[in-house]
């Protein structure tokens, strides 16, 4: 049997009240693409409601704390002007937080299933209408990739499935700590100009057919 671990690590662009007047006059920057990933909640909601899996995703902007990176990359211009100490406690409620809950999962998970595959949703401000598959580890995670980008409306989407590249600090942290043969990563990554401009179909098609796709390959 397989499991399905669900992560959107941007999936949106809400400041907690506490840091508030450090974006002060940043409003705009925020709610752009810089601070999220326009979509790609919406999309790993669906997957998780078809899949019948729980999301594991994060809860505020990547300007405050971006949840791909380690380290001094973790911060943008603006929260890399807070405190160290303030820092520590963003990463301890955020990043710790994020992990822990993927942790959990994926300890029963192992324990109670022959695979587990972890799709990881994106979107980006990449070519209209592109759609990119990356797997990485297991046989069933590059199955998965390659039948759901042949189901996929070729016509419409420019769509592709290949070797995993350009791993984030995030992804390098999953592969050593959970380095399993049972554990396949699939990084879906959909291009905003579906959600931002029903280009070049509406995002509520495209939606349906990457989710129906998915859930019918596994």
């Amino acid at each position: 049997m397989t499991s399905f671990l669900i992560t959107c690590n941007h999936a949106t662009c809400a400041i907690p009240t506490a840091n508030r007047e450090l974006f002060m006059d940043s409003e705009d920057l925020v709610s752009s693409t810089k601070g999220w990933e326009p979509g790609s909640l919406n999309l790993a909601q669906g997957l998780a409601m078809k899949l019948s899996t729980p999301l594991i995703h994060g809860d505020v902007t990547r300007l405050l704390i971006d949840l791909d990176q380690e380290g001094e990359k973790r911060w943008s211009k603006i929260s890399s002007k807070l405190p160290e100490a303030t820092r520590a406690k963003l990463v301890d409620r955020h990043e710790k937080k994020f992990r822990n809950a993927i942790d959990i999962r994926l300890t029963e998970d192992f324990k109670r299933y022959d695979n587990t595959v972890h799709l990881i949703i994106n979107t980006a401000p990449i070519a209209d209408g592109e759609i990119t598959f990356e797997y990485l580890g297991s046989a069933l995670a590059q199955k998965i990739s390659d039948g759901s980008v042949k189901k996929l409306p070729s016509a419409e989407v420019d769509s592709s499935s290949l070797p995993l590249q350009g791993k984030t600090a995030f992804i390098e942290w999953m592969l050593k700590t959970y380095d399993s043969p049972k554990y396949g990563i699939i990084r879906i990554t959909v291009s905003q100009s579906f959600f931002m401009k029903s280009l070049p179909m509406r995002w509520e098609t495209i939606k349906k057919s990457l989710i129906q796709a998915i859930s019918t390959t596994t």
